[in-house]
């Protein structure tokens, strides 16, 4: 329960802080666009003017001799008019554009310009003197009010009046958007939907991070059964495995040392790759009575067609797949047993940890994604009957996958794909996450083998979302949230072109202070979620017995821009290849780095 508060606790405390850092910080970025809005709504002098024009340039003044009139504006106006020094016509008076009808000159029968409403002749103000600047400063138009709008809505966030802020904050930004062009109206808006979306997209994420927290009742019932249950299962492991010669034989060794009396691994090995046979033979040469090895001859080569290879050829009631450098607990099979009976279920989902959170500046986030996904998500969605599910440690009864044909042997999201098509069918799900008994796998094991394995899974999505099996899904809570789900690819797509835009329109525009609000909304959210990770990263390493480090924190805040930025890109290539009709299976290579010392140790556990 304290670790429930705390994160909680951490959370407000940081969105708190957020909204205090915030409000300065605006107030500072917008002090100097009050000039900014100026210079754009006034009409500069004319260019043989006797003085140059500024922005505010105060009346004026002639020799007696001369005996001109200086003329200053009426308050409506963005600046006052002047007059040059005499000559043998009477100039004319510079007006601002901003309010014509309140601005208009008049023009005296000796040619003196004057002004109807303001201070003139010998009891005027001085030029530059004090009361000149407050007549121009007090009359700045839009630019004082948006200046004076601006400090105003920060002051009344400052004394804890929301409301008000708002009311002021939307009067002053209404201002200012009668100043902005076509095009910069256009980006404004652009820049306002982009907001949208990724507010929406972290705030959902952030509750689905936090669906196992909800209460400590919450979070114990996504294990595993603690009591002790006589095995009533049997079970067929099928281990894919293309060119994974280097990870597959430990594996095997692994699986084979199970400690439940009825189970068969079947191993599954291209025609075209002797080397991975090779090692999969041997295997099975030391454990005759334990694992089998099988030829796949299809073609093109692709995971779910191995998978159906071996699903001909399994003999248990239970069908499980693993994939070829995982690391299982030896107790996993007897735990999955048990949760079958206590469910009822269909399917069991077991939990799948990513490990080597430290060998890259993206591995910590990957990791963490694994962490939030099996150990919270994956529980909403079973919870909600719509479950896209995981690429391994997943356990079907088998008479209830052949029913529906086996895995569809041409989506690149076989996993996903076979979850909605179960999820549909009113197949009952249970999932569980035990830090003990969680299938570790290591990280891609460079940035262009995790760009090419996010590609392959976002369009995975997308055939799905395609194939349309979701809307056989009873409840139209549950065709939403398939909807939602199988269409974050777009939406990813969508965030990965618009941050480039976005951040171009905040830097080169000008932008109402609304736009500048506008684009910290995302940033709250934001900032939330970055504070469930770090709690998160804590809770990963107490679990699997590591410590985080002060560097470890500073990784997870560094990398966030970057690494959603290429998850963006990714989402933006899978759109483009399945345009294309390019389905390629696109093969992530392993090398066993959670295996390492450290990182892939398996801990005991009492059976």
């Amino acid at each position: 329960m304290n670790k429930v508060v705390s994160s909680r606790a951490a959370l407000v405390a940081l969105a708190l802080a957020t909204v205090l850092a915030w409000a300065p910080s605006v107030a500072a970025a917008t002090v100097d666009r009050p000039t900014a809005v100026a210079q754009r709504t006034t009409t500069a002098a004319t260019q043989d003017a006797a003085q140059p024009t500024t922005t505010a340039a105060p009346p004026t003044s002639t020799p007696a001799t001369a005996a001109p009139t200086t003329t200053v504006s009426p308050p409506t106006t963005a600046a006052p008019a002047s007059t040059s020094a005499p000559t043998s016509a009477p100039e004319p008076t510079a007006t601002s554009t901003s309010d014509p009808a309140a601005s208009t000159s008049a023009t005296s029968p000796a040619g003196v310009g004057v002004d109807p409403a303001g201070p003139s002749g010998p009891g005027s103000p001085a030029a530059g003197g004090p009361g000149v600047a407050g007549t121009v400063h007090g009359a700045g138009g839009a630019a004082a009010a948006t200046g004076g709008g601006t400090r105003e809505v920060v002051e009344e966030l400052a004394r804890g009046r929301p409301a008000e802020a708002a009311r002021r904050a939307v009067e002053s930004a209404v201002g200012e958007l009668g100043d902005l062009s076509p095009v910069e109206l256009a980006l404004f808006g652009l820049l306002g939907l982009f907001a949208l979306v990724l507010t929406a997209i972290a705030v959902t994420s952030l509750w689905w991070m936090l669906h196992a927290w909800r209460t400590p009742a919450s979070l114990l019932a996504t294990g595993f059964p603690t009591g002790d249950t006589a095995p009533q299962h049997s079970f067929s492991l099928i281990v894919p495995a293309r060119h994974e010669q280097a990870v597959l034989g430990a594996t095997l060794e692994r699986l084979a040392g199970s400690h439940h009396p009825h189970f068969e691994v079947l191993a599954v090995v291209g025609d075209d790759d002797p080397d991975t046979r090779a090692v999969a033979e041997q295997a099975a040469a030391r454990h005759r009575d334990r694992i089998r090895v099988l030829v796949d001859h299809s073609q093109p080569k692709n995971k779910p067609k191995a998978l159906n290879t071996a699903l001909a050829a399994c003999t248990s009631t239970v069908t499980a797949v693993f994939d070829a450098e995982d690391e299982v607990h030896p107790e996993l099979l007897r735990h999955v047993d048990a949760r079958f009976v206590d469910t009822g279920a269909d399917v069991v989902q077991g939990g799948v940890q990513l490990m080597n959170y430290r060998s890259s500046w993206y591995a910590l986030r990957n990791v963490l994604e694994y962490y939030f996904w099996f150990r919270s998500r994956l529980h909403f969605h079973a919870q909600q009957r719509f479950i896209p599910l995981g690429g391994n440690t997943v356990f079907i009864r088998t008479d209830r996958l052949r029913e529906v044909g086996g895995w569809d042997p041409e989506c690149l999201a076989e996993d996903c794909e076979i979850g909605v098509r179960l999820s549909s069918r009113g197949a009952k799900v249970a999932v569980a996450y035990d830090p003990d008994l969680a299938t570790r796998e290591e990280t891609p094991g460079s940035v262009r083998e995790l760009f090419k394995q996010r590609t392959r899974w976002n369009q995975g999505f997308l055939q799905v979302l395609r194939k349309g099996e979701w809307r056989r899904l009873p409840t139209l809570r549950q065709r939403l949230l398939a909807r939602y789900t199988l269409a974050m690819p777009f939406l990813q797509a969508f965030t990965g072109v618009l941050i480039p835009i976005s951040l171009a329109t905040m830097i080169l525009l000008d932008l109402p202070v609304l736009a500048a609000l506008i684009t910290f909304v995302p940033l709250v959210a934001t900032l939330a979620a970055l504070a469930v990770e770090a709690a998160g990263l804590g809770e990963f390493c107490r679990s699997y017995g590591h410590r985080a480090r002060l560097l470890d924190y500073l990784r997870l805040l560094l990398g966030t821009f970057p690494y959603h930025l290429l998850l963006g890109a990714a989402a933006l290539r899978a759109v483009l290849r399945e345009r294309r009709g390019e389905r390629g299976w696109e093969k992530t290579a392993h090398v066993g780095a959670h295996r390492t010392a450290g990182a892939g140790q398996v801990s005991g556990r009492a059976s």
